[in-house]
């Protein structure tokens, strides 16, 4: 990422800049196996954040996110209300997801990790996700946008979100592994 640092750095003295989520172009979207033998996919169409970026040293920066529950989206109005119910999320007592990032490092090219730690019905695990800086430009009203895309995968069980239904056949309804990619496209503020 060396050449895309000095895009994040200023010809000037190194300073923090300020950036705010823009949720109509950002996705936070999940994947679980179901009955073993298929992926079912899904989003949060709900999602705020910002991320205040050391311009001179990046991995001093660090980022803020939250995902209102009730704005799950499977494309399956009955399994949506199950997912917010108590077997999983229990949107009504939990209705957010919570990422505060703890340590940023880069990796090579436009690679990075992030550590931070995720709260899910108000248990708080640390996760890495793998993050790729995907570019910098002006946007059509004046202003400066960044894109990147984060990924991870989380055990949900760790969470408490631990529902889940035996097949006949054997194995589980619902697997522990749930992968989730966010597609984060960040505004500078003025």
């Amino acid at each position: 990422m060396r050449e895309r640092d000095a895009e994040m750095t200023t010809d000037t003295a190194a300073r923090t800049s300020t950036w705010n989520l823009d949720a109509s172009h950002s996705t936070a979207e999940f994947a679980v196996k179901h009955m073993m033998v298929s992926t079912v996919k899904g989003r949060f169409g709900a999602i705020a954040g910002t991320a205040n970026i050391d311009e001179g040293d990046p991995a001093r920066s660090f980022v803020t996110a939250s995902v209102d529950v009730a704005s799950i989206e499977t494309g399956q109005a009955q399994r949506d209300e199950h997912l917010r119910s108590n077997d999983f999320f229990n949107a009504e007592r939990f209705p957010k997801l919570l990422f505060s990032s703890t340590k940023i490092e880069h990796v090579d090219g436009d690679r990075w990790t992030m550590t931070g730690d995720l709260t899910i019905r108000d248990v708080t695990r640390s996760v890495v996700f793998d993050v790729e800086f995907e570019g910098r430009g002006p946007d059509v009203f004046g202003g400066e946008r960044a894109g990147f895309e984060a990924t991870t995968k989380i055990n949900r069980k760790d969470f408490g979100v631990s529902w889940n239904g035996l097949i006949e056949a054997g194995g589980v309804a619902v697997s522990d592994a749930v992968r989730i990619v966010l597609n984060i496209e960040l505004v500078l503020q003025a």
